[in-house]
């Protein structure tokens, strides 16, 4: 009874951790280029007091053991990368990535993260900068007399400037993947940095191998089906109510034995 106790510890915080990343999900069901979690459980380690093949004698064996389980744990989260519903918006500098692929960024400190958040503005320097003010990696500076603004899907970006008949190509817009992108360290602010689980970065033109084409005038919404996150929702509420009843019952037996020896 007293290890049953501490098994269905162990359950109480695993769905406790479920029910966060769950609730992380839904808070940004509008979080644009968001990639919703998922989380991953491992039964802990089993006291074995009779081995599975175990001698009972000279000829015979056993054909089961005796393996009592001390519980579950999470082993992890994992992003999952699906595509988001496409978002138009008409806005020059909106851009989404239609199939995988990321864009580079650059930090602060000088260091690149990565980014499926393809609403850009532009800054007093004229260059393509992100919400927070992170400026695109290529640089892409754009004029004070350009009118319009074309970004193609391969990435090149051209504008039509004020009294000229040709419009002037600005620069090419690259993206980058990963061997595997579930390994890379979510930052915040809707940025990526790489790590040695990911790999390193590949640079490439959109719309090249396995890197996905620049949609101009769209944003990528998140990932996140808020139906199937509320089932998610009832079902670790049960599992948690469930290991809830294994401790009051669980106390309930001791009671008993305390009252009646």
């Amino acid at each position: 009874m007293q290890s049953a106790l501490w098994v269905s510890k162990t359950g109480l915080t695993a769905q406790d951790v479920k029910m966060t990343t769950i609730a992380n999900n839904l808070a940004n069901v509008n979080t644009t280029g968001f990639k919703r979690d998922r989380v991953a459980f491992n039964d802990l380690f089993y006291q074995t007091q009779r081995q599975p093949g175990g001698q009972v004698d000279e000829l015979n064996e056993l054909p089961s053991g005796l393996q009592l389980g001390t519980g579950t744990r999470v082993v992890g989260t994992q992003k999952i990368f699906t595509t988001g519903d496409m978002l138009t918006t008409n806005q020059q500098l909106d851009l989404a990535i239609e199939g995988q692929g990321f864009f580079q960024i650059e930090e602060a400190n000088g260091d690149l993260a990565y980014s499926r958040d393809g609403q850009f503005f532009r800054n007093s320097d004229g260059l393509m900068v992100t919400s927070q003010g992170l400026p695109l990696v290529p640089n892409i500076e754009i004029p004070e007399d350009a009118l319009t603004i074309t970004i193609a899907t391969d990435g090149i970006v051209t504008a039509q400037i004020s009294g000229q008949a040709e419009a002037q190509e600005l620069g090419q817009i690259t993206l980058v993947n990963f061997t595997n992108p579930t390994g890379l360290e979510a930052r915040g602010d809707n940025l990526y940095r790489e790590t040695g689980a990911s790999g390193a970065a590949i640079e490439g033109v959109a719309g090249d191998q396995a890197i996905g084409q620049l949609r101009q005038g769209a944003l990528e919404g998140a990932n996140v089906n808020v139906v199937e996150e509320m089932v998610e929702m009832i079902s670790t509420q049960r599992a948690y109510e469930m290991n809830a009843k294994v401790v009051s019952a669980s106390d309930d037996m001791l009671k008993f034995l305390n009252q009646s020896l």
